[in-house]
């Protein structure tokens, strides 16, 4: 194991996570001595547009994946428009890889709480939801116990802390359907209904959850308002680069010596990342990553120096996702790694447009076809084409980013395809795989 260059040690920036050490700090009476709560009581003297200006000024982008600026959405809700106005949190963490926002929540749910006062207060919503992973057993069981202690402080319900602001929390458990992280099939599991995107528009800044204007977050975004408020949006401006503020929280996992959280400034590079980690594991040197989860086009080791913030990552050919960055190395297979990607997508695609639901379907049975040794060269030609008509014709984004490890491994690693077809790497799956595969 390596230990860290100090150069690459300050670029740690604990923010989001500075309160993950400290003991039972997801209790309120921790919480509030490490300036919980604070922020809020600023942010009730502010006017909302003024906190809206605010969060647009510091150029917080959204941490769910898109990037989209946070400010930005929050001023396209309609004001006076005589509506109920929600505010929904997406907390429904599921893509593989992608592991950020359930320590978070366990370990700091009064940060994402007081995010959530506070965002309601700017887009002048009374009712906010935090819709939690149904699998996220002990999150969820932390989130409704730190939302019972704010509702017996003061800080939810009723004219809150006197300022005739009121907001109502719930926190609602889905059922573990990977489709609900897609915005609009999160509103509508919300509302009851099966969890199945909407068309757009009318977007739910217009129309969302019950048909009124509602802005939906990801925990990160919600939970980095709180300290906007306090440090202001010139100090959050100063990590990160000019078009990719504030820190972020990267997870590593795979092939390194210390997989884990790790919370840095916008631009860090993955050969930095790995130092932080420990190195890479011995014996192993790195051949692909994943910049922001399995949805996100590989990278190579060529790539090993890319700024980790979204322009960089963009330009480079990949998206920066949620910053799930998976680390495999020369002893992993990028065809069979991106086959049991397939296979996820396959199983959690919602079934209501055609080029999801049977592009995945098909692409994985070539996929066991190659991976069992039976694979021909008209068969990468096959998943290309059918790349091709799911990609941009899919209903939401999960049929988008299915496409994305396919092309990506195919465009880098062409030859581990060719050495299934063509005999010279072993086959990897036996010949029950190719049940139904032909």
């Amino acid at each position: 194991m390596t230990q860290p260059r100090r150069e690459v040690l300050e670029k740690l920036t604990p923010v989001l996570t500075k309160r993950w050490l400290s003991p039972d700090a997801w209790k309120m009476s921790v919480y509030e001595r490490l300036d919980g709560y604070a922020a809020l009581k600023k942010a009730l003297g502010v006017h909302p547009d003024d906190l809206i200006q605010l969060i647009k000024d510091s150029g917080l982008r959204g941490r769910g994946g898109a990037g989209f600026p946070t400010g930005l959405k929050w001023g396209f809700i309609p004001q006076g428009d005589g509506k109920p106005h929600y505010l929904v949190v997406n907390a429904d963490e599921g893509e593989p890889g992608t592991c950020k926002d359930l320590p978070l929540m366990t370990h700091d749910p009064h940060s994402l709480i007081e995010g959530c006062i506070i965002a309601s207060w700017a887009i002048r919503a009374n009712r906010a939801y935090i819709y939690i992973r149904g699998e996220a057993v002990h999150a969820a069981r932390r989130l409704r116990h730190a939302v019972d202690e704010a509702y017996a402080k003061g800080y939810l319900g009723k004219n809150i802390l006197g300022s005739g602001f009121d907001l109502d929390l719930v926190v609602h458990s889905g059922a573990g359907a990977y489709i609900c992280g897609e915005e609009t099939a999160l509103l509508d599991s919300l509302e009851g209904f099966r969890g199945q995107p909407r068309l757009r528009p009318p977007f739910p800044a217009i129309a969302g959850l019950y048909a009124s204007p509602t802005v939906v977050n990801n925990v990160g975004t919600i939970a980095s308002v709180p300290y906007i408020v306090l440090g202001g949006a010139d100090w959050w401006k100063s990590m990160g680069t000019e078009k990719s503020s504030g820190p972020m929280i990267y997870s590593l996992s795979g092939r390194v010596v210390h997989p884990g959280q790790y919370e840095a400034g916008l631009g860090i590079t993955l050969r930095e990342l790995i130092e932080l980690a420990g190195g890479m594991l011995p014996g192993h040197q790195l051949k692909f990553w994943t910049p922001g989860g399995s949805s996100t086009p590989l990278l190579a080791a060529e790539h090993i120096d890319t700024p980790m913030d979204f322009e960089s990552v963009a330009a480079a050919g990949s998206i920066l996702g949620t910053t799930a960055t998976q680390i495999f190395s020369d002893q992993d297979c990028p065809v069979y790694a991106t086959y049991r990607w397939l296979e996820f997508y396959h199983h959690e695609s919602c079934g209501k447009c055609t080029p999801c639901r049977e592009g995945n379907y098909w692409m994985v049975r070539v996929y066991r076809r190659i991976l069992a040794g039976h694979g021909t060269h008209e068969d990468l030609d096959t998943l290309l084409d059918t790349c091709d008509n799911v990609l941009g014709r899919s209903f939401c984004g999960l049929g988008d980013g299915a496409t994305s490890p396919v092309t990506s491994s195919l465009k880098y690693f062409k030859q581990d395809y060719l050495d299934y077809i063509e005999g010279r790497t072993a086959p990897r799956l036996s010949e029950k795989a190719l049940v139904g595969a032909h």
